[in-house]
């Protein structure tokens, strides 16, 4: 809901700014944080790491952080690699 609402005010300002633009107000400032908010929103769908089935290999230490995924409804748990800062988020398969 509060994705939705962004967009549309993120859409709105970008009008806003063109309609001012033609009627040759200065608007670029807000034309650019129309664009950040608008290219962010959709921009962050596809920036979210997968669910993968299965726990990686070693080297990755087992975090107590644990989340139930909106989309899926799947328990997740969320492993983590200390060399390297990277996070994997894993389904889990038992309770």
């Amino acid at each position: 809901m509060m994705r939705r609402a962004s967009l549309i005010l993120g859409t709105a300002l970008l009008a806003a700014a063109l309609a001012g633009a033609v009627a040759g107000w200065h608007t670029l400032p807000i034309a650019v944080l129309a664009a950040v908010l608008v290219l962010g929103l959709l921009f962050e769908r596809y920036v979210y790491k997968p669910i993968r089935p299965d726990p990686p290999g070693p080297g990755w230490d087992r975090t107590q952080e644990r989340f139930v995924d909106p989309r899926s409804g799947q328990n997740v748990v969320v492993y983590y690699n200390p060399r390297t800062g990277e996070r994997r988020y894993v389904a889990e398969n038992g309770p």
